[in-house]
Parts: structure tokens; C-alpha cells; sequence
């Protein structure tokens, strides 16, 4: 698959000062929308994923980006098994939009305080892959409620943030983790929606495996996008150890594809004290199913869609910007000694 490349010149510095422990790009006028991006999960490698998804909403389409990362206060690096913090958080005070695709994190009471304040304006969210268990905070804790399958006294957070705000919590992978990559299918009657222009049956891809939705949980929230798994067809061709991981590979039989998963959907959310927003939910994001350029237009006309932009009738510009060479996903397998600012925008 051929790879796209785009080299965003800029000049002067990256991020406002005193900002090292993140980045930020900029916008196109005062107006711009301000999207934060939460990087912090362990295998999927969101610290790659969102700075190229900020870099692509800042230089297509001018939108101000600010990325957070898991970063060891020791050091200052980017530590994706650092659970308990992500500095920058404050950035939500003025953001238009949060996309967040964190894993089990634990966070400090001061960090925690921006999300939920976030939450309750009822501002708008979209979360990745793992998000749908972003937390496990201490049962123990202020925070306990937004812990990924929640069951404590507070009946509104039942099954915590994902499932109040996403639509779903964690429930088990549906297709075969590693073996059996996702074709997105569009959901029948939603070709027309604003999410999905510039794309079709397969154009959507990634190497990470469909998640399983509990789809009576999923009522009153609006399906666009369903996971189609892929498989080797029998013991593979010729012996292939990759048949099942390619966009052109055999869909599985059975109950793995009967019914399909939803993969991606919209929803309404509402805190308790808080004010209605609405989400964009997709189980796709791992940095590689970046690679496919359907898979970040899914998700960057999302985005604009929901910071009140129109997205363009052939769907969003989605050219990567700089040098993406994602990791495969698993755990352990991230990039050692990198700090915040290895992700700045390259400059000539």
C-alpha cells in the first residue's frame, strides 16, 4: 500500500513555552477550533497515532491541535506504561473537541478534575480503540466511577466512562487478536452521512482485530460504520502467515461475521450535573490502521463533523504529514527515549 507523504514547512517554534511535556500545532486564524488529543494506552501505540492526526488536522485543515502523552515525570519521556500521568490536561479548558484513546489509566485528582469538567459542559468526544476502557481509577478513589466496568453505587456511571460516554465498555475481542484484521462495512442507510463521504465498502482497514459490542447497549446511538473480520481461508495459501492481516484477504465464515459488529457510531452522552454532548465511538486505532488512508478519513471527517466544520463532499484531506512508520501493535514494543518533542512538525 503505497504511503502518502507530506512535509509541513514552518518556522519558528513548536509549542507555546513552557509546554515540553506535549506539542502543539497550529491553527488557521483566531477561529480555528481547538482539538486535544489523549494519547495513553500500552499496545496500540496512540502516542504514534495522535500526533499524525493532529498534524493532519492542522496542516489540511487548520485546525489548532494540542497532543498529550503518558510521560514519566522522572524523565520527561513518553512512557505508555506511565498509568498515572498525563501532564496538560488543563488544555481542555478551551477545547472544541477531545479525542481520547487511553487504556486503564489511574490519574491524579488535579488531572481527572479537566476531564470531568470537559464532560460535564457536554463538549463534544471522540474516542479510539481503547477508550472504551480508558480508566481504572482505585475502587478506593474520587474517581472510582469512571473505571471500566464499574458496578459501584453511583447506578448512572454503571459499566464507567465507556460505557456513559462512549456507548460501550471492554468486553472481549470478537475477532481472532493478531490473525484476523478489519474491513469496515458501511451500516446500511448511513452512505449519505457526513463521517463516511469519500468512502466505501473496504476502504476502511486496519491490522487491529474487531471488538466485541454488545449491540442491545448500543440503543439510541446512530451505527454508520460495522468490522467485517478477515481470515486465513483454511490454513493459509501456500502457507502464508500473513493471510488474514491484508485489506484483500477472505472474510471469516461463521458467527465471527453473523451478525458484524458495529465498528464506529455517534451517540448522545450526559454526565449526572452535566449538560448533553455528543461522541464519535470507533473500536479501529492503532497507529497501523493509520496507514490505510480510509481509516484516518473515518476518523478526521469525525472529527471536523463534530467541531461544527463541513466536511467536503469527497471527505476530509487526510495526505499524512512528515514521516509515519507506525509500530505493529503489543505490549512493550513502543519507542524508548523519545520525549514529546520528537513529534513536532518537521521543518525545512
Amino acid at each position: 500500500m503505497m504511503i502518502e507523504l507530506v512535509t509541513l514547512m514552518v518556522m519558528g517554534g513548536l509549542s507555546a513555552p513552557g509546554s515540553d511535556l506535549w506539542v502543539s500545532y497550529p491553527g488557521a486564524g483566531d477561529d480555528a477550533p481547538h482539538v486535544v488529543l489523549i494519547a495513553g494506552d500500552e499496545e496500540y501505540r496512540s502516542e504514534e497515532a495522535l500526533p499524525q492526526l493532529g498534524k493532519i488536522l492542522s496542516a489540511h485543515h487548520g485546525v489548532r491541535c494540542t497532543v498529550l502523552f503518558p510521560v514519566d515525570p522522572a524523565s520527561g519521556e513518553i512512557v505508555p506504561t506511565c498509568l498515572d500521568n498525563i501532564p496538560g490536561l488543563e488544555a481542555l479548558e478551551t477545547a472544541d473537541l477531545m479525542v481520547i484513546a487511553t487504556r486503564f489509566r489511574d490519574l491524579p485528582d488535579e488531572q481527572m478534575q479537566h476531564i470531568d469538567a470537559y464532560l460535564k459542559a457536554g463538549k463534544p468526544v471522540l474516542g479510539m480503540r481503547t477508550a472504551t476502557h480508558g480508566f481504572r481509577n482505585a475502587k478506593d478513589g474520587p474517581w472510582a466511577h469512571y473505571a471500566n466496568g464499574y458496578n459501584g453505587p453511583k447506578e448512572e456511571w454503571k459499566g464507567g466512562f465507556g460505557r456513559l460516554v462512549l456507548g460501550e465498555k471492554w468486553v472481549a475481542h470478537h475477532g481472532a487478536h493478531g490473525s484476523q484484521s478489519t474491513r469496515g462495512i458501511l451500516a446500511p442507510g448511513q452512505a449519505k452521512h457526513p463521517a463516511l463521504r469519500g468512502l466505501g465498502d473496504g476502504d476502511v482497514w486496519g491490522p487491529s482485530d474487531v471488538y466485541r459490542v454488545r449491540v442491545p447497549m448500543l440503543e439510541g446511538t446512530e451505527v454508520v460504520m460495522l468490522g467485517q473480520c478477515l481470515d486465513r481461508a483454511g490454513p493459509g495459501e501456500d502457507g502464508d502467515p500473513l493471510m488474514g492481516m491484508r485489506p484483500g484477504d477472505p472474510v471469516a465464515e461463521g458467527a465471527r461475521n453473523d451478525p458484524l459488529m458495529p465498528l464506529a457510531w455517534f451517540r448522545t452522552y450526559e454526565l449526572p450535573d452535566g449538560k448533553p454532548g455528543r461522541v464519535f465511538t470507533t473500536t479501529l486505532g492503532a497507529a497501523t490502521d493509520l496507514v490505510a488512508p480510509g481509516s484516518r478519513r473515518m476518523i478526521v471527517n469525525a472529527a471536523l463533523y463534530l467541531v461544527g466544520r463541513e466536511v467536503p463532499e469527497g471527505g476530509a484531506e487526510v495526505a499524512l504529514v512528515g514521516t509515519f512508520e507506525p509500530l505493529r501493535f503489543g505490549f512493550g514494543q513502543f519507542r524508548r527515549g523519545l520525549r514529546p518533542a520528537a513529534h513536532a512538525l518537521e521543518s525545512r
